[in-house]
């Protein structure tokens, strides 16, 4: 469950400083922080792994808000005929907030439909990104 806060930006590489437990959005990412109007903060590499990348930071991090979502986590529902259909869900005090579906259309590397909030749109391109990763190289040789 990755810090509902948190605009992914790029894959990290996997290396002995941050391997981890399986991560919420697949691989490490690194990018910055929305939890404060007015600008984007890059947390610095140690924050991005304990807490951005795996969320309930709340009471861990000062800049998320009083009393907002604690972390948001996605699952693939179905990879077919062109279309990977995820679900998320927001949690708030470790409960179901918020959830819904995406659908993502492969041909056009895009969601069919989009979600107004940018962050979990991004979480969701970085969860879909680091799945097909996996999958091509699960499938190679």
């Amino acid at each position: 469950m990755a810090c509902p806060c948190f605009f992914p930006t790029e894959r990290m590489p996997r290396s002995a400083a941050n391997r981890t437990p399986p991560l919420p959005l697949g691989d490490p990412w690194a990018g910055t922080c929305h939890a404060l109007p007015g600008g984007d903060w890059r947390p610095d590499p140690n924050t991005l792994r304990e807490l951005c990348n795996f969320g309930y930071a709340k009471e861990k991090c000062g800049r998320v808000p009083p009393g907002s979502p604690d972390a948001v986590r996605f699952s693939i529902s179905h990879d077919r005929e062109g279309v990977i259909r995820i679900y998320w869900v927001v949690e708030k005090d470790h409960l179901p907030f918020a959830h819904g579906p995406l659908e993502y259309s492969r041909a056009d590397e895009a969601f069919r439909e989009a979600h107004p909030d940018c962050r979990l749109v991004r979480q969701a391109q970085a969860y879909i990104s680091s799945y097909l990763r996996r999958k091509e190289n699960a499938i190679r040789p």
